[in-house]
Formats: C-alpha cells, sequence, structure tokens
C-alpha cells in the first residue's frame, strides 16, 4: 500500500512545501524549496514586506522615488512596492523618477515601458534628461571625448541626475532595484580593487543617510532569478483565474 501511494505521489508530482494542496510548480533558487505558483507569488511578496517593516525603510507620509530603468528590477519593485503601500497602508506617496541619458538606440524602449507603467500602476512619472539638466546628451558628449571612458562619465551624470530628479519631485527617499546580486557583485568588485571604504557600506540596505536624500534597496536580500520568475507567475495566476487574455 505505502509503495503505490509512494509511485502515485511521484506520478502527480511533488505537493508545495508551503501549503501541501497544491502542485509544485517551481524550486525556489534563493531556499530550494518545491513551491506552488500561488504560493511564491504571495511568499515572495511578504519577503519584501518583512525587508520594508524590519529595517523601517519608511514612514507614513513620506514622498518615495522609485529609480525607474524600464527594466526587470525597476519594475518589479514600482508594482512591488505600489501593492505593498495599498495593502499594508504604508502611507507612502510613490512617484516614478526615470533618467534619460540620450543614448540613441538605448533609452528609448525603456523609457516607453515606463511610460506605459505610469499608466499600469498608476503612479507619477518624472523624466530627468542630461540634456535638461547639463545641455549635453550622452551622445553628444561620446563624440567629443570618444568611446575611451565614456562609461565613468555617464555614472557620474546618472547619479547626480537622480538626485536632482529626486529634488525637484521633493521626495524624502530614493528606493532602487538593486537586489542580492548585484550586491554580491559590486562585493567582489570592491575586495578585487582593495577598496576598503566602499567595501564597508556598499552592503547597507540604506546609504546617504547624512545626505539631502537618502537611497534604499528593498530588493537587498531578494535573488535576481526571482525577480525574473515573479512577473511570469503573476501572469500565469491572471490568466488561469480568466483575468488575463492569452
Amino acid at each position: 500500500m505505502e509503495v503505490a501511494e509512494s509511485k502515485s505521489k511521484k506520478a502527480g508530482g511533488r505537493l508545495c512545501s508551503t501549503c501541501n494542496q497544491r502542485k509544485a510548480a517551481l524550486k525556489r533558487p534563493k531556499t530550494l524549496e518545491q513551491i506552488c505558483r500561488e504560493c511564491f507569488y504571495e511568499v515572495f511578496e511578504e519577503e519584501i514586506h518583512q525587508v520594508i517593516v524590519g529595517n523601517q525603510l519608511f514612514k507614513a507620509g513620506e514622498r518615495i522615488a522609485i529609480g525607474a530603468s524600464g527594466g526587470k528590477d525597476s519594475t518589479v519593485l514600482a508594482f512591488v512596492l505600489s501593492e505593498l503601500n495599498r495593502r499594508h497602508n504604508y502611507g507612502l506617496d510613490l512617484f516614478l523618477l526615470s533618467i534619460d541619458e540620450g543614448i540613441s538606440g538605448y533609452r528609448d524602449d525603456s523609457l516607453q515601458t515606463v511610460k506605459r507603467n505610469e499608466i499600469q500602476y498608476g503612479l507619477p512619472l518624472k523624466i530627468v534628461s542630461y540634456k535638461d539638466l547639463y545641455g549635453w546628451t550622452m551622445d553628444e558628449i561620446v563624440k567629443v571625448i570618444g568611446l575611451k571612458n565614456n562609461c565613468t562619465f555617464c555614472g557620474v551624470f546618472r547619479r547626480q541626475a537622480l538626485d536632482r530628479g529626486a529634488s525637484l519631485l521633493k521626495v524624502d527617499k530614493i528606493a532602487t532595484g538593486h537586489n542580492a546580486d548585484d550586491i554580491a557583485e559590486t562585493v567582489l568588485l570592491n575586495i578585487l580593487r582593495g577598496d576598503i571604504a566602499r567595501l564597508s557600506r556598499c552592503t547597507l540596505i540604506t546609504t546617504g543617510e547624512d545626505g539631502p536624500i537618502p537611497r534604499c534597496k528593498p530588493f537587498k536580500y531578494t535573488y535576481e532569478k526571482e525577480i525574473v520568475i515573479y512577473p511570469y507567475v503573476y501572469v500565469c495566476i491572471l490568466q488561469e483565474a480568466g483575468l488575463l487574455l492569452d
């Protein structure tokens, strides 16, 4: 009898280790748990909520700018923060803040994604361009300095642009989509460089607290692979519920 039940369970697949009711659909990269789509969706959001609450990232009434590049990390962050803010009554005013570097063929599609996010999530969007801030697009800068070290220029300009955009929005904090993988890469890079000063602060969940606008990382403990899985699972759940067309 036990052998028959074991074969039946194996044939039907493992049950979700969280609810023990639905069939497991994936193995979490973070914990290696066998979990169903519905539980993964709930657990993913709950973990972000616990990070926010446990680290006291936000206070009620604060204005928060979400650094929105149009990539997967910032897009998921904007959606999750919007959902958690509504569900748990954080009392935050959320904004999308994007930087247009003026790089032809690079940022155009991403900005279109951010503009769609503005409508889908109902969050106000502010786009700040290098041209408006510095009088130069990145393409124009490259024509003058060449390709060598152009990433250094862009990185410095982008950080300043994000701060200046946040100042225009009069926000209290900037939330970025940096995840656990990004932080691990930064740690290794600083070790290889021997940059002890940056190494001591690159793992902090909030930086710049002594400056005008602190930056925080709600995805600090979130694996990049799970950020990729999350929207796919969300779409699957909506489709199965008949709330989204194939």
